[in-house]
């Protein structure tokens, strides 16, 4: 082994990991540049490098791309990448009372921790974990995808229905467009725009970062409270934190090298599924979803953990792991590289110099990721609001046209970031509306293989529930479901009387109004669903009709809820009606001129409304030349960078 450890430290494989651990980092916190499209865009680059060094760099790209994501999951409330929606619930919350800096310095221990787990396991338990990820049937994944959505309980912020509710429309928006188990169309209108479907992070975007962006300029708050002093790291605080937390990073640790070691299963499982077993086991304050730190933990170790597990079944059984792997397994075709079980012995030099130069990678994300951690907090900290707007929006929108080239899915998370707002003010929480939109597609497709092998054998509720690994994960998923119930149901075993809270008074005739259109609307979604679902397949039709049909239900309980109670749950709405309103129409506006006056131009163009819609303080002259200088700057650089860099095709 000590030839192969002398390897990955040559001076090529050494800077290759740390080039490619700081590109993976800066791509993945852009909105939009997903760790797949971070190791895709690079690849060309190994083209002309031996095996071992192009795997290097490709694995050194992946796990900063993942680490990445967390930044503008905590400082923007936007996941950088989809495993970093787990990050958001307790990572933001943070950041908005001033522990920014301390958020981005655990979730960076947290990932090399986790990754360094990740690499060991693939280093000594590949072949056995490997076996084991192939007892994974369609019917597990089914049942690994309801796991992350007993989440709801706990995300529903005070009121469970309407998060039960929006869980079931994000399943319903996971389904329009081509269906991947009958190929036939869903729930497009007529549109070929939806042919497609709702891409996944565009939509991510759109709902996380949209509603930031209105309440930014909705009033002259600051975005993030400016710490007094300089802080710096602040490590001795960080790994205090992880030593509190010891055993939540290592049990999120082995869920992702095991999550990922899935076929398919990815980051964002993997992080759901660690951040719901770290709050249903938390006994400290604050709870989860309210700035704990153990959020944090649990999801950036577990997803940095399964880029090691990840390339477990890749490596060894030649089937991706990630999609980032499919990208890598492609990558090592093209140079001859067969992967298999025989690539461990007849290609030792390449895995276990690769094994070695992603410890290695990891090991320095440490200080690479601390160090520009620290400068996006300080820079985001910093930048007056009428820049920060501008500069963030323009990257939401170039960061969903780069995923698939397409002026349709800023549109789309443009009106999905206003939906997502809307929702919120009455009471909708996003974050179960989009695990409903992650968990969908997995769970639709095994629950339709699960059900047609089922019929096939006669045995459907045998399919389901008569499998061992089936029922743990079902014991898991009921544990995590009721438990945010458990202290009410003991209160109501005890007899206790309830304190009243603002949220139990009875509403206002108004109030009660709002919520009732808002659940008429949600309802009208449900039965058109159904409505349509009549006219598909069975295949096609069996999932979106179940969803519509509990959907509905809920619908109507919540509807008997507010007229045996009246009471609401609901957010006011502060600040300029007009403010609010101007962003989104400016965003919109700017999708219909990049065709007409070019990217670049129609970008800056919209840098200069948002500018003036975010400023609430006077500004001299020379200030606000500074100020749209710097803006239209930024955009241009950064346009720049798509175009010409990553190979972006700009209008």
């Amino acid at each position: 082994m000590l030839e192969f450890v002398v390897g990955a430290l040559s001076p090529l494989n050494l800077l290759l990991a740390l080039l490619g651990v700081a590109a993976g980092t800066i791509i993945g916190s852009i909105p939009g540049l997903t760790a797949t499209m971070a190791v895709a865009v690079l690849v060309p680059l190994t083209f002309t490098m031996s095996p071992d060094s192009a795997l290097i760099l490709m694995g050194a790209i992946y796990t900063g791309a993942i680490y990445g994501g967390a930044y503008a999951a905590i400082l923007l409330n936007t996941p950088g990448t989809p495993s970093a929606i787990a990050t958001t619930f307790d990572g933001y919350p943070m950041a908005k009372r001033g522990d920014g800096d301390l958020a981005v310095s655990v979730a960076c221990i947290s990932s090399v921790i986790g990754g360094l787990v990740g690499a060991l396991a693939l280093l000594l338990l590949a072949p056995p974990l490997a076996e084991a990820a192939l007892a994974f049937g369609p019917v597990e994944y089914f049942w690994l995808a309801i796991f992350g959505l007993s989440l709801i309980a706990a995300l529903s912020t005070g009121d469970f229905l309407k998060g039960v509710i929006g869980a079931c429309f994000g399943l319903l928006l996971a389904m329009i467009g081509i269906s991947e188990t009958s190929a036939e169309v869903r729930f497009t209108f007529g549109s070929n725009v939806l042919l497609g479907g709702v891409e996944t992070v565009s939509a991510l975007i759109g709902l996380y970062c949209i509603p930031v962006l209105i309440d930014l300029v909705a009033t002259p708050d600051r975005h993030l409270k400016a710490p007094e002093q300089t802080r710096g790291f602040r490590l001795p605080e960080a790994f205090r934190l992880l030593i509190k937390n010891k055993v939540n990073v290592i049990r999120s640790s082995v869920v992702g090298t095991m999550v990922g070691a899935l076929p398919g299963a990815g980051g964002s499982i993997a992080g759901l599924v660690a951040y719901s077993e770290a709050r249903r086991t938390n006994k400290g304050k604050p709870p989860y979803g309210e700035g704990n730190p153990g959020g944090i933990v649990a999801t950036e170790s577990a997803n940095n953990a399964t880029v090691g597990g990840g390339f477990i079944p890749t490596l060894v059984l030649g089937i991706p792991g990630t999609p980032p792997d499919a990208v890598i397994l492609g990558a090592l075709l093209v140079q001859g590289v067969r992967t298999g079980p025989s690539l461990f012995a007849d290609g030792a030099s390449i895995v276990y110099t690769f094994i070695f130069g992603l410890l290695l990678a990891t090991v320095l994300m440490l200080p690479v990721g601390l160090m520009i951690g620290r400068f996006a907090y300080g820079a985001i900290v910093r930048a007056p609001k009428a820049a920060l707007v501008p500069v963030v929006a323009f990257m939401t929108v170039i960061g969903t046209f780069a995923i698939r080239n397409s002026l349709s899915d800023i549109a789309i998370m443009i009106v999905l970031g206003v939906v997502g707002w809307v929702a919120g003010k009455r009471g909708f929480s996003v974050s179960p509306i989009v695990l409903g939109l992650i968990l969908g597609r997995i769970a639709e497709q095994g629950f339709v293989q699960s059900w047609t092998i089922g019929d096939a054998i006669g045995n459907l509720w045998g399919q389901f529930f008569g499998r061992p690994l089936s029922m743990a994960i079902i014991a898991l998923t009921l544990l995590t479901f009721f438990y945010p119930f458990l202290p009410r149901l003991k209160q109501i075993v005890s007899r206790r009387e309830e304190t009243p809270g603002h949220d139990r008074e009875r509403a206002a005739r108004p109030a009660i109004m709002r919520d009732l259109i808002a659940l008429l609307i949600a309802g009208g979604i449900a039965l058109l669903a159904l409505q349509q679902s009549a006219h598909l397949n069975p295949e096609a039709a069996v999932f979106p009709r179940t969803i519509a049909m509990a959907m509905t239900a809920f619908v109507c309980l919540a509807l008997l809820r507010l007229a045996l109670t009246r009471h609401v749950t609901e957010f006011a709405v502060e600040g300029s009606w007009i403010r609010i309103w101007a962003l989104p129409i400016a965003m919109l506006g700017a999708v219909f001129l990049f065709p007409i006056l070019g990217f670049g131009i129609a970008a800056a163009l919209l840098g200069l409304v948002l500018t003036v819609i975010a400023q609430h303080d006077k500004y001299s002259a020379k200030s606000w030349t500074i100020l749209i200088l710097s803006v239209t700057g930024v955009i241009a650089a950064c346009t720049l960078l798509f175009s010409e860099v990553l190979s972006v095709p700009l209008p």
